[in-house]
């Protein structure tokens, strides 16, 4: 095979541009769709993401839209993708590819405003890219006429379908140009492509870009036994582990997307949010945030695990199971692109381990066994990546620095002040988490989670018991966006939900008691999912062990124990031995610190959190 572009047939006129983005050797992708055979015909693609697709459909669409060197009335090219960031991103690759011939590119999508859209479209642009649904709405206003259109492109076509765009996509073929060519970019061939591709495709060419063995060579799939409990904690090891300079960790539904990135806030880690209920600002946002380093992890639902680029993610976790070997090769594929290497996790319940080790025989994927990263493991990698950090730092030093450096070692050791550095350097790290219950499915070669019934153990449960309970209720809530699922449970009660095929144990009925957690020496029991009394809140005050705070943070704003826990530590100045009950009500929560904690947590607590002044904690007086 040709392997420049100028032998593959590229335009003359684009060859500059390509090489002055840095781009020398045609991927397999670019290869294919240029080559000879596939010249000027209808094809179906199947190709790993990553893989330098969009360019590719560029260069084999530009004889099209390079004929003639005239603005056109109507679109001449028009791509279609299932996601805003996609189709976004896809615009934008084109509008560099073809900046220099003065080729013009709409994009429509949904959450931007239309009459911009619509002055775009009448402007005569050469490419229009777009979603589905955005893209219809046009045809139905008659802003957009796809009755000139020389080419069009399904890019995603497999993740289009299974988000539901089957009657968008077969009412945008039908509308487009009979004698045009159509172009099906895909990373798998279900049966529904087929179907489409029979219907509206001719004497079509099958290119299988990337073969499968191929697929996954530069991404490390590693998958860890956990228990379920300690889910959280497993994703904190695993970032904290990586040299990753950035992170997505996958969650299948948008509400444990929410709960773990505030989670993650909290511990120290900076994070951002990416789910279907975001503004288009919002979730543009979160990936800048993300590709400008200002971000370290993207907790995102499978929204992000199609066609974003974004090339220094060198980590993927998968905190929650994906649905299929599909969804599960395109989450590992936003990690080990154009040519770069990257590491894929799986955090694994020991009670879904056949089912995890399915989807890697259906996917081809050969998978690593290991346990999460102990905090001993971590802690000596800490000192490795410090010492190499800190040794950076000593070359070149600025003349400013030197002299600022001098003045101070005039009173203290170099030791000392290299101590201070290290310190420095340290506590900007969150702390590692322990997983006892992990380490102990981890032995078990797969079996499901072992009860725990030493004292300690109960005493551990009983705790956790406390820390979880809140008022049974029952909320309406709207439908979750396709490719992402809601967890069940009393109240919409935000947690990670259970992976497919992964077993909870049954919730008790709204009108049904709930049996208290066993007694434990030392331990108080656990509070009623209904509250305390106020006599019973009176006594426990008047027995000065514990006294009662409030914050104005209640399940109406999704509070929940796992992140008010590290959010009062930190207000407070406490530690978690500090807390005893935590009860969410509707529109605030109280808790209890002991008393002999209370004065420095009301002192602390007191003071502006800038972090959101918006939350006040007070006492119950």
């Amino acid at each position: 095979m040709a392997d420049t572009f100028a032998a593959l047939g590229a335009p003359p006129l684009l060859l500059a541009t390509i090489a002055a983005r840095g781009y020398e050797t045609p991927t397999p992708v670019q290869q294919a769709v240029l080559s000879d055979e596939a010249n000027g015909r209808d094809l179906i693609v199947s190709s790993r993401t990553g893989s330098g697709k969009t360019l590719a459909f560029g260069l084999a669409m530009s004889a099209e839209l390079l004929e003639g060197g005239t603005r056109p009335s109507k679109p001449l090219s028009l791509v279609v993708a299932p996601t805003r960031e996609l189709a976004t991103q896809v615009a934008s690759e084109l509008e560099w590819l073809f900046a220099k011939v003065g080729a013009r590119i709409a994009t429509c999508v949904g959450g931007t405003e239309m009459g911009r859209q619509i002055r775009a479209l009448r402007e005569g642009p050469h490419i229009v890219v777009g979603t589905p649904g955005r893209l219809v709405d046009h045809l139905e206003r008659k802003t957009l006429d796809l009755t000139s259109l020389k080419v069009l492109v399904l890019d995603e076509a497999d993740e289009m379908l299974d988000m539901g765009f089957r009657d968008e996509l077969e009412t945008l073929l039908k509308d487009a140009a009979p004698a045009r060519r159509t172009m099906l970019f895909s990373a798998t061939m279900p049966a529904a492509i087929e179907q489409l591709a029979r219907r509206y495709q001719k004497n079509a060419l099958r290119l299988a870009a990337t073969p499968t063995t191929q697929a996954h060579q530069d991404i490390e799939v590693r998958a860890h036994l956990i228990a379920t409990r300690e889910r959280e904690h497993a994703v904190v090891n695993t970032i904290r582990f990586s040299d990753s300079p950035s992170a997505i960790v996958f969650c299948a539904t948008r509400d444990a997307v929410n709960h773990l990135s505030a989670n993650l806030i909290e511990r120290g880690f900076a994070a951002v949010a990416l789910s279907g209920e975001l503004t288009q600002p919002e979730r543009t946002r979160a990936l800048k945030a993300l590709r400008d380093g200002r971000a370290q992890v993207l907790v995102a639902t499978d929204v992000a695990a199609r066609g974003l680029d974004l090339p220094d993610v060198g980590l993927i976790v998968q905190a929650d199971l994906p649905q299929n070997a599909e969804v599960l090769q395109h989450r590992n594929g936003r990690t080990g692109r154009a040519g770069r290497k990257g590491v894929a996790v799986l955090l694994v319940p020991s009670s879904s381990r056949r089912l995890a080790e399915g989807m890697f025989r259906k996917a081809g994927i050969k998978i690593t066994w290991g346990p999460v990263p102990l905090p001993e493991v971590i802690r000596e990698r800490d000192r490795e990546r410090l010492a190499r950090d800190i040794e950076s730092l000593l070359r070149d030093p600025a003349e400013e620095d030197l002299q600022l450096a001098r003045l101070i070692l005039r009173d203290h050791e170099p030791e000392a002040l290299g101590a201070a550095l290290v310190k420095l350097r340290r506590e900007g790290l969150p702390a590692p988490e322990d997983l006892p219950l992990s380490a102990q499915v981890g032995t078990d070669k797969g079996k499901p989670e072992k009860v725990r019934t030493s004292a300690r153990d109960l005493a551990h449960g009983a705790k956790r018991a406390a820390a979880h309970a809140r008022p049974a209720t029952s909320t309406a809530r709207p439908a979750a966006p396709a490719g992402e699922r809601r967890p069940a449970g009393p109240g919409g009660e935000k947690r990670l939900a259970a992976p497919a095929g992964e077993k909870r144990s049954a919730a008790p009925a709204l009108n049904e008691k709930r049996s208290a957690p066993p007694a434990v020496a030392g331990q108080r029991p656990a509070p009623h999912a209904s509250g305390a009394p106020r006599e019973k809140v009176a006594a426990n005050r008047a027995d000065g062990e514990y006294i009662w705070y409030r914050i104005n943070v209640g399940r109406a704003k999704k509070a929940d124990p796992r992140w008010l826990l590290p959010l009062l530590c930190r207000r407070g100045g406490v530690v978690k031995g500090d807390i005893g009950k935590i009860l969410i009500l509707a529109d605030d929560t109280r808790f209890e610190i002991t008393a002999k904690a209370a004065k420095r947590f009301e002192e602390a607590a007191a003071k502006p959190d800038q972090t959101d002044p918006s939350i006040k904690i007070r006492a119950e007086r």
